[in-house]
C-alpha cells in the first residue's frame, strides 16, 4: 500500500447469510456510495485483508465468520491542470452533468493528449470530480472516441457513477447514434450480433473475434442517400469501437472513418473524422428517479454533409 492511510474502518464479520459470496459483491453491499470498480480496485492493490491477509482477488469467496479488514488511502492527488474549454451543457444538476462533445476532442488524457481534453474541461466546469472513477477519468461513466461527437454523461459523486453504470450493464439506460454509412442495406431494420475483441495483430483496431465479448447493435434506417444511408443506431452492450466494428463487418462501414472504412473527399471537407453522433441518452436520474432524454443537435458539419448528399 502505497498512499496513505486515511481511514482503518471498523472490521466486517461475515454473517451466515452471505457464507459463498464474492469478496467484491458483499463489500458492494457494505459500503453503498462506493462503485463496484472501485472496491475491486482496493482489493487488487491491497486495501482489503480477510482473517489478517491480504487478499488481492475480488473472486475471492467468503466463509460464515471471515473478518474482513477495509482501509481507504487517502485521494491520489490529481496532477491534471483544470483548462477554461467551452462546453455544450444539455443537462446538469448537483448529480450529473450531459455534455454535447464535439467531434475531434479526446475524453480522457492519454499518451499525446495530456492537454485540452474534456476531462480537462470538466475540472474547469466541476472541480468536485476529482475522486471519481480514477484520476485520470473523473466521473466518466462511458466513452466516445475521439472523432465521434454527440451526448456523453459524467457523474459527480461516486453512488451516481455506479448506478449510471449499473443503468448501462442492465440495458435500462439506452444510447442512440446517427450514423452516414457507404451503402445501403437490403432491409430498414435489423440487428448484428457479433463478437468483438482486440485485432490480433494490430492493437488499435478492434475486430469480430470468436474470442470477443459479446457485442449486439440495433439499427434502423434513417434516410437512403444515394450510395450512402442516414442509420440510427441503438446499442444494446458497449464494446470499443463497436458501431465503426460492427457496420464494417456488416459491409457498408461508418463513412469517412479512417480505421475501418475510407475517407471520401467529400467527408473530409465537412467531418474530421467518421460519420457518427450520439445523438440521444435515455437513462433514469440515480437520484430522483426521474426518466431523462437528453438530445445532442447534429454538429454544423453534419448539416452541410447532409445536404451535399441530398443533391
Amino acid at each position: 500500500m502505497d498512499s496513505p492511510l486515511t481511514d482503518l474502518l471498523p472490521p466486517i464479520w461475515v454473517p451466515a447469510d452471505a457464507g459463498g459470496d464474492r469478496l467484491d459483491r458483499f463489500l458492494a453491499l457494505q459500503f453503498p456510495n462506493l462503485s463496484r470498480a472501485r472496491i475491486q480496485d482496493l482489493i487488487a492493490q491491497g486495501y482489503v485483508q480477510v482473517n489478517g491477509q491480504p487478499c488481492r482477488s475480488k473472486k475471492t469467496l467468503l466463509k460464515e465468520g471471515d473478518c474482513l479488514n477495509v482501509v481507504l488511502p487517502a485521494p491520489q492527488p490529481m496532477d491534471l491542470t483544470p483548462e477554461p474549454i467551452p462546453l455544450e451543457v444539455l443537462y446538469e444538476d448537483d448529480n450529473l452533468v450531459i455534455l454535447n462533445k464535439p467531434a475531434g476532442m479526446v475524453v480522457h488524457p492519454a499518451a499525446g493528449h495530456e492537454r485540452g481534453t474534456l476531462v480537462h474541461a470538466l475540472l474547469s466546469h466541476c472541480p468536485q470530480l476529482s475522486g471519481i472513477n480514477g484520476v485520470q477519468r473523473p466521473g466518466i461513466v462511458h466513452r466516445l472516441d475521439k472523432d465521434t461527437s454527440g451526448a456523453i454523461m459524467i457523474a459527480k459523486t461516486d453512488f451516481v457513477h455506479q448506478h449510471l453504470q449499473q443503468q448501462i450493464q442492465a440495458k435500462t439506460a439506452q444510447r442512440h447514434y446517427l450514423g452516414i454509412i457507404t451503402g445501403v442495406p437490403k432491409t430498414s431494420t435489423g440487428t448484428i450480433m457479433a463478437p468483438i475483441g482486440r485485432h490480433p495483430r494490430d492493437r488499435q483496431r478492434m475486430a469480430i473475434i470468436s474470442t470477443g465479448r459479446p457485442a449486439i447493435t440495433h439499427w434502423q434506417i434513417q434516410e437512403r442517400l444515394g450510395n450512402f444511408s442516414l442509420l440510427r443506431f441503438r446499442l444494446e452492450t458497449g464494446r470499443t469501437h463497436q458501431i465503426r466494428v460492427h457496420a464494417a463487418h456488416a459491409g457498408w462501414p461508418i463513412a469517412g472513418d479512417p480505421l475501418y472504412g475510407s475517407r471520401p473527399r467529400l467527408f473530409t471537407q465537412h467531418l474530421p473524422g467518421q460519420a457518427l453522433h450520439a445523438a440521444e441518452l435515455h437513462l433514469t436520474h440515480p437520484v430522483t428517479g426521474q426518466q431523462l432524454r437528453a438530445i445532442a443537435p447534429l454538429p454544423p458539419g453534419w448539416h452541410s454533409l447532409l445536404a451535399a448528399l441530398r443533391r
